[in-house]
């Protein structure tokens, strides 16, 4: 869709006694920082700077020649907020840092900001509201169920769009158990997908923990749980760890002690939790209460678990990540972002994935830009999708890009321990 420019024009009405002129404002252009001290003032922020308005959008400049509008859509408020808040302020800091240095051919990245509060329907009102600015890419959702709901709205009009965090192997493929299934082509992610990590946690199990019994502990209705625990259950079978045990919750649920009491009873070597850190806490207070002393693992939605249960229940867990905390790769975004936004350390590994993204975006930016082709075209938004499509090896703070066939990332995983009641980098797996 091309950007229809609005032409300013100066009417001069003459009266018989009088004259008089009057002219309209030109759009707003977004401010740039002029160094990094500035940037970082300008996005320092708390969660609720997310909603700034009734519909959930900040207040932001209308598009003009000298800026590329870019929308971000995700949770900063309710519930996971502490996935939302971190991904948001880790795409401003990214943007805020280019703009800095000039942003892409001298054009500013102006961020339109949208609170889809975890929810389909608000994920594409925003899409829908973020059209109207002229967008020419989308940084979101960060929710498995939102992202794609938000994917099935940009796939019609091949808007450009990347997450962070959205796991689910449906984000990128229509249908996932349909091997000849129809791919949005312009949907891509920087996190790993649900099953992989399901895959390498049974793998892990196996041939790290020596585990030769397992049991799963999962959402149901919830496609990044049972996207986990199926992918687990397959490769677990596979590799001759038998699952003892399987248990499920609904979704709102926080009393486990009855599928904890069975799980116990049944003494697996692990418990796979393919759920997120709120539940996860819950689950592994129950199982230590009804006495079950079994290792537990989980996928990525169990960072910031340390928040949720007793150092001591929590000992020895391990999860799969997509970002290794300390080590040399990430030293400076963690530096940026600690004082960036007042905070002892990064909150979750959220915040470098969706620095990531907004690298990815970037790089597809650069090369509409380079182009010279007109934003809100097809060419534009096509000329983006290629060049992120055959990224090769393009280093982020999270690892090494490039894609395969369905727009998943190409990359090592990093299992996290808790130990002492901290979430410490272990191993690259």
């Amino acid at each position: 869709m091309k950007t229809t420019m609005k032409v300013l024009s100066f009417v001069l009405v003459v009266a018989m006694l009088f004259a008089m002129m009057a002219g309209c404002a030109s759009s707003d252009k977004a401010t740039a920082a002029t160094s990094s001290d500035a940037a970082q003032t300008e996005q320092t922020a708390s969660s609720d700077d997310a909603a700034a308005s009734t519909d959930g959008e900040t207040a932001a400049p209308a598009a003009s020649e000298g800026t590329i509008n870019v929308a971000f859509i995700g949770n900063t408020t309710g519930d996971y907020a502490q996935y939302g808040i971190p991904v948001r302020n880790a795409v401003k800091l990214y943007f805020d840092q280019l703009n800095a240095k000039g942003g892409i051919n001298g054009k500013q990245i102006n961020l339109l900001e949208y609170d889809d509060k975890g929810d389909g329907v608000e994920a594409v009102n925003a899409f829908n509201l973020a059209m109207d600015k002229g967008i020419t890419a989308v940084v979101g959702s960060v929710l498995t169920s939102p992202t794609i709901a938000l994917a099935d709205a940009t796939y019609e009009v091949n808007m450009p769009q990347i997450t962070a965090s959205a796991t689910a192997a449906g984000v990128t493929v229509i249908d996932p158990d349909d091997p000849n299934s129809e791919v949005r082509t312009n949907v891509f992610r920087a996190c790993f997908i649900d099953p992989y990590q399901g895959e390498k946690m049974a793998d892990y199990a196996v041939n790290v923990l020596g585990a030769k019994t397992a049991a799963v502990f999962y959402e149901t209705g919830s496609d990044y749980s049972e996207g986990l625990m199926n992918a687990f259950v397959e490769k677990a079978e596979e590799l001759g760890l038998e699952v003892v045990a399987s248990e499920a919750f609904a979704t709102g649920d926080k009393d486990f002690k009855a599928q904890m009491t069975n799980i116990a009873s049944k003494n697996p070597d692990v418990v796979f939790c393919p759920i997120y850190y709120g539940e996860a806490g819950l689950a592994i207070t129950a199982a230590r209460q009804a006495g079950c002393t079994s290792m537990f693992m989980g996928g990525d939605g169990f960072g910031s678990v340390k928040d949720y249960a007793s150092a001591e229940d929590l000992e020895g867990t391990v999860y799969c990540s997509g970002y290794a905390p300390g080590t040399e790769d990430v030293a400076q975004f963690e530096k940026d972002y600690c004082e960036t936004y007042g905070v002892e350390q990064v909150p979750n590994m959220f915040a470098p994935l969706a620095y990531d993204a907004a690298m990815i975006m970037t790089y597809g930016l650069q090369a509409a830009e380079d182009a010279g082709l007109e934003a809100g075209t097809e060419e534009y938004k096509q000329a983006v999708i290629d060049a992120i499509k055959n990224m090769n090896g393009v280093k982020g703070v999270t690892g090494t890009y490039s894609f395969d066939e369905y727009n998943n990332p190409i990359k090592s995983a990093a299992i996290i321990e808790l130990t002492n009641g901290e979430e410490v980098f272990k191993e690259m797996y």
